[in-house]
């Protein structure tokens, strides 16, 4: 199949999302909710497109829109940018100080709107990435609460969590650091809980939380091991070495 991109034909297979389409083509969709190892949340309207089919135009969000025939595209035609501009305000009403949401607010010359009253010190636009990141993770310490403008992401009750295992995944996903993680040498604070840190048996770097080490370990069923991220990938590629014969 062939995709017609601002003018530019894209080869693709059916049912592959316009927005996958798009990057593998160095054609630039803005984003905020989609991650590569969480896809299909179609949150925040950002990535929203106009599709031409048989005569017909359509706006669509293109990171959950399957293309299934031959098609033209336009990411920045005059009603996409209309219409991204008002999600962008929208998204700044939510979250004033989301840092991204700012530059993209700069980016498409968003202009402000009476109506649309500011909530003082929220970065969260409620896109779901930290939440799906802790479900996908095994251990849901996080969850949507409470409805309409009161609607956040928090742990039971703003309490410390006794399943938060301390990894940072929420963080490290959110696209606007409204997820609150600080570190020192010693300790993590996430979630009004705070961690200890341990260190690499082998390099010394921090290697993570005792609760994150120990879900690891149960979850790949291997016994109880202090390694970083990049060790464990050298453990890793050692171990494969040894069993095919590799010198490294």
């Amino acid at each position: 199949m062939t995709v017609i991109i601002d003018g530019k034909a894209c080869a693709c297979e059916p049912g592959e999302y316009l927005l996958d389409i798009a990057r593998r083509n160095s054609i630039d969709i803005p984003v905020l909710c989609h991650h590569e190892g969480l896809p299909g949340q179609g949150c925040c309207r950002i990535c929203i497109v106009e599709v031409e089919l048989r005569g017909r135009r359509d706006i669509v969000t293109s990171c959950v829109y399957p293309v299934e025939r031959d098609c033209a595209v336009f990411t920045n035609s005059d009603i996409v940018k209309q219409q991204r501009r008002m999600v962008l305000a929208l998204l700044r009403s939510r979250a004033p100080e989301g840092g991204r949401v700012a530059q993209l607010c700069e980016l498409y010359s968003v202009p402000e709107y009476e109506r649309f009253v500011n909530k003082p010190g929220e970065k969260c636009i409620l896109c779901g990435l930290c939440v799906k990141a802790c479900e996908r993770l095994g251990v849901s310490a996080i969850a949507a609460m409470n409805r309409g403008v009161d609607k956040m992401v928090s742990t039971p009750y703003n309490e410390p969590s006794f399943d938060c295992v301390g990894c940072g995944s929420c963080a490290n996903v959110c696209p606007t650091g409204a997820v609150k993680l600080t570190e020192d040498k010693l300790c993590r604070m996430l979630w009004n809980k705070k961690f200890t840190l341990q260190f690499c048996e082998r390099c010394g770097m921090p290697a993570g939380t005792p609760e994150e080490l120990e879900h690891a370990a149960l979850k790949m069923d291997a016994g109880p091991y202090v390694l970083c991220g990049e060790c464990r990938r050298k453990a890793a590629a050692d171990a494969l070495a040894n069993i095919y014969g590799y010198k490294r």
